[in-house]
């Protein structure tokens, strides 16, 4: 038995590597010739047909391009704005995949196990899509499956992402990828077991219960695998629809304000960071508190990485090289000279500049993109200079966690005080006190300490 499921699992590898190749070959084509042959390259109608390929290849490499679509200055504007509605628009599949996969899941009787379950998907993504469902007691439910044969794509995907990687570092030595590369493929394994999501939903249940503007989806068990996560539906408008009607500032506010506790109370009192940060995962119920929906991707980081990010907030307020240093070894940066902690400090200064500031303002002094963009081409050019850095495994999520969230109060255009804000959370910071409420939290609900992790 256990031979047929490994030529299964290969054959499915197998399949995997056929299609990537397919999708995306002539692709490649058409750059590397604008490359070394310097013909022209229709990079909208290029990007238009990278996003088809990705989606309809789903998975990890789908992933990835979310990841670097919202990384400032990571891919061209064509490319981003494409990429970017792969995380709320990937192409669904159809009810009879559904009911093979259900049945799969749940046994040939699935069917019995809800009084209603919609055929459509309300929404689809690069792993699994949602369905609606009532539930036999007349709960309304959201039932997130999983694509079949993802686990195959996942370790065929990783293999086409490290020689992606690899040519990336061949030709651009400004940054060395490989932590990169081994955090995303650690955090996409993971993202496959949704029994491990439902542990991280009772967990931000838990380091949230004093939030009363947070909301955390209750998940139903005993409909529930590997596979398959099962949660009560909670009512809300799309974060973007909230934006997209101009509420007044005084809405807008407090709306940036519940979605700053959101993210950074489990952050600074646990160590745990949301790391999947578009805007299709929140939603605004009538009263402006938050629902939080997709708990795949979360990364927990030791009490030593949090007291570095504060550490490093001090560095900048006071000038204390030394502090910086020790800060960014904890942050995971190795052999850090002069040159590179100014190159760093360019990243950072931008990165913290809201909180240095003790007065409502923007969370850009432009409210666009552009402006981080331009840091992150000056930092570009800069690590060239001084020889490039190894981004630590630790920066990744962490870093996409602030760029996703500084885009979404970007949209919200909310003057707040970031610095009080910040504050609130780091006032009463003490390393052992931050430890021992991990320990605590997170044995009781299934997770390692964060040193064991990786």
């Amino acid at each position: 038995m256990t031979d047929r499921m490994d030529e299964n699992r290969l054959g499915s590898r197998l399949r995997r590597y056929t299609r990537v190749g397919t999708s995306l070959g002539g692709l490649a084509v058409q750059l590397g010739a604008n490359r070394v042959l310097g013909t022209k390259l229709d990079q909208t109608r290029h990007a238009s047909a990278l996003k088809d390929a990705l989606g309809d290849l789903k998975g990890p490499l789908m992933k990835a391009a979310q990841l670097l679509a919202s990384i400032p200055d990571a891919l061209p504007k064509e490319y981003a704005e494409d990429l970017r509605q792969l995380q709320s628009n990937a192409p669904p599949m159809g009810w009879t995949f559904v009911k093979r996969r259900m049945k799969a899941e749940l046994g040939s009787d699935w069917q019995g196990r809800f009084a209603e379950f919609e055929r459509e998907a309300a929404a689809a993504a690069s792993l699994g899509q949602v369905h609606r469902a009532v539930l036999p007691d007349g709960t309304k439910v959201a039932c997130k499956l999983q694509y079949p044969d993802m686990s195959s794509a996942v370790e065929a995907d990783l293999r086409q992402l490290a020689w992606a990687f690899g040519l990336y570092r061949s030709y651009d030595k400004a940054i060395d990828p490989s932590g990169v590369f081994e955090e995303l493929s650690a955090r996409l394994r993971e993202e496959l077991d949704y029994i491990r999501e439902a542990r991280h939903l009772g967990l931000y249940e838990e380091m949230l219960s004093a939030e009363s503007e947070v909301h955390i989806p209750p998940v139903h068990h005993d409909v529930s695998t590997e596979r398959l996560l099962t949660m009560t539906w909670v009512e809300g408008t799309p974060l973007m629809d909230f934006i997209r009607a101009e509420p007044s500032e005084e809405r807008r506010q407090t709306v940036a304000r519940n979605m700053f506790r959101a993210w950074y109370v489990p952050f600074y009192n646990f160590g745990v960071i949301h790391g999947d940060p578009h805007f299709g995962n929140y939603s605004i119920r009538d009263d402006l508190s938050i629902n939080m929906l997709d708990f795949g991707c979360v990364r927990f980081f030791p009490a030593r990485f949090v007291k570095g990010v504060i550490d490093l907030y001090e560095a900048l307020q006071t000038g204390d090289e030394a502090l910086a240093v020790s800060a960014y070894e904890a942050w995971g940066f190795k052999d850090i000279q002069r040159e590179l902690i100014d190159v760093l400090h360019m990243w950072a200064g931008f990165i913290f500049s809201p909180l240095l500031e003790d007065k409502p303002r923007l969370i850009s002094e432009t409210n666009t993109g552009e402006y981080g963009a331009a840091v992150a081409r000056d930092v570009h050019q800069e690590l060239k200079r001084v020889g490039g850095v190894k981004l630590p495994r630790e920066f990744v999520f962490m870093d996409r966690a602030a760029v996703g969230l500084g885009s979404v109060f970007m949209h919200l255009d909310a003057e707040m005080n970031w610095h009080q804000m910040f504050h609130e959370l780091i006032t009463d910071f003490d390393l052992d006190a931050m430890e021992a409420r991990q320990a605590e939290l997170f044995v009781r609900h299934g997770q390692p300490m964060p040193s064991e992790l990786d």
